[in-house]
């Protein structure tokens, strides 16, 4: 969200950063976020994280180069997957783990507990059977990142509020869970 949170990011070296377009305390405008992504490494790939947002808009982000993918967090239809493929936009489809698909197009199938709302899944009572590389999210932090990655096996874990302090991103967090992910 801010000059100082990419500082950190930068630092820490992430595999992916994001920037939130979804209505809430975390939203960026169009401007932020290519101000951002111009002072973010250019190696750490970004995601525009958008809810039930028009393809167009996402599109026009895209496009404008603030993101390098796209991570659908709403009840986005799989003909927006498709649409966003054909245009060579890698995608996320994020889903609840009692919603998950049969099958879906998206290049990544993330589990989260809900739209951002911060609560922990139980990722021991999960099967899951895809062939996307998978990523886990939902109140994962520097204490139970190891339980939750070595129960779910993820290829890509998603941080956010695990890495605040009173509301805002903590360099100190960000650059100790990444260490620790990297070396899991």
């Amino acid at each position: 969200m801010t000059s100082a949170d990419i500082q950190a990011v930068n630092q820490a070296q992430p595999d992916l950063a994001g920037f939130i377009f979804a209505k809430g305390r975390h939203q960026l405008d169009l401007i932020t976020a290519l101000k951002l992504r111009q002072e973010l490494d250019s190696k750490i790939p970004s995601v525009g994280v958008f809810v039930n947002a028009p393809l167009a808009e996402m599109i026009a982000i895209f496009n404008s180069g603030a993101i390098s993918m796209i991570q659908l967090h709403g009840q986005e239809s799989e003909q927006t997957v498709v649409a966003l493929q054909k245009l060579h936009i890698p995608v996320i489809n994020v889903f609840q783990p009692t919603g998950i698909p049969a099958e879906t197009q998206a290049d990544y199938l993330m589990l989260d507990s809900g739209q951002g709302n911060g609560k922990l899944i139980d990722w021991s009572n999960l099967n899951i059977k895809h062939t996307q590389p998978l990523i886990i999210a939902g109140a994962l932090n520097i204490q139970n990142i190891e339980q939750a990655t070595q129960l779910s096996q993820p290829d890509i874990v998603d941080i956010s509020r695990g890495v605040e302090t009173n509301g805002q991103k903590d360099a100190r967090k960000i650059f100790e869970i990444v260490k620790l992910v990297h070396q899991l």
